[in-house]
């Protein structure tokens, strides 16, 4: 059973950073094809940013020059460095596959900007 378990989450100012990891156990990092996603209070889960098996990555718009995201197959673990917070990328973070197939879910980690 594949298990996901994201960490690095925490309340920051606007401006700020954070690194956020998410530990995939049960399958083989180096298989899949990987993202971060994100769920503000009200909304729905969203795409943020995606790493495919040979590094190669995409953001959305509204996260592009700030976010980075990172895998280590040999840690079995990827990041996502966030620069430059703002208020609106308060949400709780997921990692997942990036397919319509995805794992079950972890428990996220809370992202909160705000002064």
């Amino acid at each position: 059973q594949v298990r996901l378990v994201e960490s690095g989450g925490g309340l920051v100012q606007p401006g700020g950073s954070l690194r956020l990891s998410c530990l995939v156990s049960g399958s083989r990092l180096s298989d899949n094809a990987m993202a971060w996603y994100r769920q503000a209070p009200g909304k729905q889960r969203e795409l943020v940013a995606s790493i495919t098996r040979g590094d190669m990555t995409n953001y959305v718009d509204a996260v592009k020059g700030r976010f980075t995201i990172s895998r280590d197959n040999g840690k079995n673990t990827i990041y996502l460095q966030m620069n430059s917070l703002k208020p609106e990328d308060t949400a709780v973070y997921y990692c997942n596959r990036f397919s319509v197939a995805r794992y079950t879910w972890g428990q996220g980690t809370q992202v909160t900007v705000s002064s």
